[in-house]
This record gives structure tokens, C-alpha cells and sequence, in this order.
């Protein structure tokens, strides 16, 4: 890319001044042409011959003249429309540069170009993403009034923009920006029956929930897309590689859900789902199951397949896979022990004594685990929800009895209980 400062030589030998001058007369002459036809000629064929040379100060210069009053305004936008698809055949970085400086000239009159800085932001951004400027393309993008009552734009249109926004920040993991911008496209979802729009929605949703590490609600939106039927949406094939990549972050997202109910009926529906069984992961779906306890080789070796929001360090130091094996693994042991000490289960978890009592106070607290901590003793004592429903049952029929007794004896008293 050329560097246009003062002094410069510019593609064909002049100076930046020389063309500035050169570019000043030529609009001069034009703009003196009786008829308004030739005058829009002239101002295509002076267009078409400064992107041939890449004179960038000549473009823009251009640009400058033909938004001004000088120009009317039906002319204007046929111009600067001409300029808008000239620059999709420009080398990339002279793109950004000129669609950059083109959207600040136009920005003052923007109600008069609202259609042409459109396209000129959805050009810009292309080129943005194609060199991976994710948060720069999705800024571009964001710049488009949507609300706009100049313009008839229709829900699928808004909706696509959107959900592409919202996908370009995810590339960068920016997921705050990203659900901002699904949540706008949520209340334009109805309103289309554009199947493969409701696709990306639905992807962009899931992996918003995802990098929010709100697994569980993760895990059930990416088994849903993973159970898609159509092969062919909107003409577009929908590749099989693609519904076994859902299917396999629905099981990663479950294994790091928090250890519960929840999580375990999730798990149910993963292990009797046979198209787990070929993926790498499953080895490991099976242990969480069937609530083993995971050994730190297993830890790992899942960890190495995790993207790094899945690997993030949370408040209390430990990062996020941490606390998910901790609480599963605690869960896995109260099916095994009746009791434990805090100290032993704490050598068992991996961590200090009163980490263990705490994260166990936690999922007790949360009802995600049954059981009593003794923190006098140090002790936890741990009930299956087969003793809870036992326990359950009991006070039920003591209940009973007494309601019974109780008639019985009203009865013997002489007293009609009306039931």
C-alpha cells in the first residue's frame, strides 16, 4: 500500500500535491459541462481512470466534490454507487484505507447516501473479516441504522445483520457485544420463515451461551441443532461434519455444566444417543455417566480439546474445567461413601480442606447434593436421593397413622368427623 504523505511520489510519478491539483481541475472542467448527463459521464470515466492507477487521494478527492452542493443529488448517488462497486476491485488493504476515509466524507450527509454507506460498510467489512479483523468488521457492520425510516428494510435483512455481527465478535470472544446484538435479532426471529437464518440464530445463540459459560443451556441448544433433519436448507447443503461438531460440544458443554440433576438427565440423553458412541469424547461421557470419579490423566486429556473460555480462571483462583471435575468428582463420591472426613475428601478432590467443605456446602446449599456437613467433627455425611425418598415415605405414613389415630378416637368420643 502506498503511503500517501506529503511529497510522496503516487503511481505515475506525481507528487501527492500534483495530483491533488491535477484532480481539482479536471473536477473544475466537469463541473462546468452544460449538461447534466455528460457531467455524470465525465465524473464515471474520471472515476474509472484514478482506481486504475490507485490514486487514492484522487478518489477521495472525487468523492469529496460529488457529495458536495455543487452536485445535485440525483447524480450524486449514481456516482458515488459507481464508486461503491469500484472499490470491491481494488487490493485489499487500499480498500480499507479508502472505505475507511469514504465512510467519514459521506457521514455528514448520510441520510442522502443511507443505501451507497451501506454497501460501503458491508464491502469494508468483508475485506475486515477476510484478514480476520473480527471486532473492526463487526464495529463496520454496527455502523448501518437498521431503524432507519428512510430506507424499507425487511426483517430478513435485519436479522442477517444481526446474527453476522453477533458472529463476528464471537470470533474474537467477545460475547457481551455478541448477545447484545442476538438479542435484538430475537425479536426479529418470528418474523421470517428464512430457514437458514433461524439456523445461524440458533448457532450464534449457542455459542453465546457457551463462551457466558452457561453450559447447560449451551449443551441443550447445540443438541438441538445436532438432531437437524434437513439436508438441504435454502439450498444449501448442510454438511454432516457440521451436526457431529454440535453433537460433540453439546457432550463438553454437559461434562462442564455444574454436577446436578440437571446435568445428569442432560447426561441420560448423550449416553442413549447413538451417535456418541463415535465420538473421541465418549470414553469419557461414559465415566461422567455412570458418576466415576475422573483421574487427573483424564482431566488433561479432555482439557486439551476445551477452547479457552472453557479453561478461563474464575474468581476463587481455579479455572472453570477445575471446578466442573471438582464438583463431579465430589458428587461421584457421595454415591460411594456413606461419610467422609473433609480432609480425606479433600486430598481425594485435589484441594485444600476448606475448599472442600465450602464447594461441598455449596452444592448442598444449591440442592445439587444431599448431605450434612459436621463441621465440628469435620465430617460430611452424604444421603442417595433413594434414602431421601425413603425418608420421604416415612413421614408420610406417620402422617398417616396419626391422622387415623386421631379419627379413631374422635369416633370412640362420639364426635362425626365429616371428611
Amino acid at each position: 500500500m502506498h503511503q500517501l504523505v506529503q511529497g510522496h511520489p503516487l503511481p505515475g510519478g506525481r507528487t501527492e500535491e500534483e495530483s491533488t491539483t491535477m484532480m481539482s481541475d479536471a473536477l473544475e472542467r466537469i463541473a462546468g459541462e452544460g449538461c447534466a448527463k455528460d457531467r455524470v459521464e465525465k465524473y464515471m470515466e474520471l472515476l474509472q481512470a484514478v482506481v486504475e492507477r490507485g490514486d487514492v487521494t484522487g478518489m477521495l478527492e472525487l468523492l469529496r466534490h460529488v457529495v458536495s452542493d455543487r452536485v445535485p443529488l440525483v447524480a450524486s448517488r449514481n456516482v458515488v454507487q459507481r464508486f461503491v462497486e469500484e472499490l470491491k476491485a481494488i487490493p485489499a488493504e487500499m480498500h480499507k484505507q479508502v472505505a475507511t476515509q469514504a465512510i467519514q466524507i459521506l457521514q455528514p450527509r448520510v441520510v442522502s447516501f443511507e443505501e451507497q454507506v451501506a454497501a460501503l460498510r458491508e464491502s469494508l467489512a468483508d475485506v475486515l473479516a477476510q484478514d480476520e479483523e473480527w471486532t473492526a468488521a463487526a464495529h463496520v457492520l454496527a455502523g448501518i441504522d437498521l431503524e432507519s425510516g428512510n430506507r424499507i428494510l425487511d426483517s430478513d435483512y435485519k436479522l442477517a445483520k444481526c446474527v453476522r455481527i453477533a458472529m463476528l465478535y464471537l470470533e474474537d470472544d467477545d460475547a457481551m457485544h455478541a448477545e447484545s446484538f442476538i438479542n435484538k435479532a430475537s425479536f426479529l426471529l418470528p418474523q421470517t420463515q428464512n430457514r437458514e437464518l433461524q439456523l445461524q440464530y440458533k448457532v450464534c445463540h449457542a455459542r453465546i451461551l457457551d463462551s457466558k459459560r452457561k453450559f447447560l443451556d449451551a449443551a441443550h441448544k447445540y443438541y438441538d441443532l445436532s438432531q437437524i433433519h434437513e439436508r438441504v436448507v435454502e439450498g444449501q447443503e448442510v454438511d454432516e461434519r457440521d451436526l457431529v461438531q454440535a453433537l460433540g460440544a453439546a457432550v463438553t458443554c454437559t461434562i462442564l455444566a455444574p454436577a446436578g440433576p440437571q446435568r445428569m438427565r442432560m447426561l441420560a440423553v448423550l449416553y442413549k444417543d447413538e451417535r456418541c458412541r463415535t465420538l473421541p469424547i465418549y470414553s469419557l461421557l461414559e465415566r461422567v455417566y455412570f458418576e466415576r470419579i475422573l483421574s487427573k490423566e483424564q482431566i488433561n486429556s479432555f482439557a486439551q480439546g476445551l477452547a479457552p473460555h472453557q479453561l478461563a480462571t474464575t474468581a476463587d483462583g481455579s479455572t472453570v474445567l477445575d471446578r466442573a471435575m471438582v464438583e463431579h468428582n465430589l458428587l461421584s463420591a457421595s454415591k460411594l461413601y456413606k461419610n467422609i472426613y473433609t480432609k480425606e475428601l479433600g486430598a481425594l478432590l485435589g484441594v485444600d480442606t476448606a475448599k472442600a467443605e465450602r464447594i461441598a456446602a455449596r452444592m448442598v446449599t444449591e440442592g445439587r447434593m444431599v448431605g450434612t456437613i459436621d463441621q465440628v467433627e469435620g465430617i460430611i455425611y452424604f444421603r442417595s436421593s433413594q434414602d431421601e425418598q425413603r425418608s420421604w415415605d416415612s413421614r408420610i405414613h406417620a402422617l398417616c397413622q396419626d391422622t387415623n389415630s386421631i379419627l379413631d378416637r374422635a369416633t370412640s368420643l362420639g364426635i362425626d368427623v365429616d371428611l
